[in-house]
Order: structure tokens, then sequence, then C-alpha cells
């Protein structure tokens, strides 16, 4: 199946961003770091990402992105407050959920498509907060988790980025979304890249914190 970025903003984009989430699997974690690399300083929103990586791999997570970007990148804590300009990465083990007083919260509920942490977890919990003002982006998977999440967020009217699938190592996440709905952008990992940093500043634009 061939599948066409979209690189036109849409009206929904206009509302700024509050938040931002970020889940991927198989072949995800390099477009992480070019995304990363992509960010600047002024970046005033809080980012979180789900990985499913290896145990081992996802407790070095947060170091290993440090050495991409200046931004701070840390292991999420359970009941840490939301901080704008840093990066929360998902511990293994455990669901990460954003709470209604802008908190995190950490679970050991039961894995959602054999997944924990799940990106589905941590993208409804975002949308549920902030709804039109949320920014998802799923990347390269071999699983379907995320695609409901990210369904969720374009109901709301959040901004909504799908990793272009022939473009991803694994097609099945990001062709799981598109088989749901269509997300405001279709894009390869450079174009994300490209894109990401001015979807972001329109957050401090609209006055939003």
């Amino acid at each position: 199946m061939k599948y066409s970025s979209n690189l036109l903003p849409v009206e929904k984009s206009t509302h700024g961003v509050a938040a931002v989430v970020i889940g991927g699997s198989a072949g995800a974690l390099d477009v992480v770091r070019t995304v990363l690399k992509a960010l600047p300083l002024s970046i005033a929103v809080p980012i979180a990402i789900v990985l499913h990586l290896p145990p081992r791999s996802a407790d070095g997570l947060a170091q290993l992105l440090s050495a991409d970007t200046a931004l701070k990148v840390k292991q999420a804590e359970d009941k840490e407050p939301l901080q704008a300009g840093t990066i929360y990465i998902a511990p293994s083990g455990y669901h990460l959920l954003i709470e209604s007083n802008h908190a995190l919260a950490l679970s050991v509920d039961l894995p959602v498509h054999y997944s924990r942490p799940a990106i589905d977890v941590l993208f409804e919990s975002a949308c549920d907060v902030y709804a039109n003002r949320l920014l998802g982006i799923l990347l390269s998977g071999a699983s379907q988790d995320g695609a409901a999440g990210m369904h969720a967020i374009h109901e709301a009217g959040g901004i909504t980025i799908v990793q272009e699938p022939t473009s991803a190592e694994s097609s099945i996440m990001p062709a799981s979304a598109l088989a749901l709905f269509d997300p405001t952008y279709i894009l390869s990992a450079a174009q994300i890249a490209s894109t990401l940093p001015s979807l972001i500043t329109r957050a401090t634009s609209h006055g939003l914190e």
C-alpha cells in the first residue's frame, strides 16, 4: 500500500501544543534520536516517551538520549510534576500515565498489547488531560500498540503524526493507526524532525503554558 505524506497544516493544529507524547517499538529508537537532535532549547512543553525495549536497554534509555539533546532527559517518576522543556522516559515494567493535575503516574496494571509500558496507556491518559492541545507521534513498531491512543488524540482534535510506514523499519504500528483514521501528518523520520519544532513553537505563540 502506498501512503502519501501530508505536509499541510490543518485547522486543528492552530490550538497550540501543551504537551507531546511519542511512542514506538522496533526501529523507533533511531527516529527518536533524530527527532531529539532537532529540538531547540526553547521548547516550552513537556515530552513523554514510551518505547518497547528490552529491560536492560530501557533502563539506560534516558542516559542514552541525553547525548542527543541539551534538553533535560530523565526516567519518569511516580507523582512527578511535569516540567516544560523536560523529556520523560517510561521506565521498564511500568505503564506511564499523565494525571489531571499534570503529574506523572506509574502503574503495574496488566500489559496492554503484551507491553508494559504501553503506548496506548500514555496516549489515552494524556488525551484525557490535554485534549486538542496534545501532539502525538507514533513511530515504527511491530505491534498495534499506539493506534487506539492516536485515534483518541485525533478524535479530541489534537495533532497526530504517524511515521510513513514504508520509511519505518517495522510498518505494523504506523499502518495500524492509518487503518483507523487519517492523521494530521504522515511523515518520514527526517520530516518529523524538521516539522516538530515549529509545531511545538505554536504553543508559545498562543500563550499556552
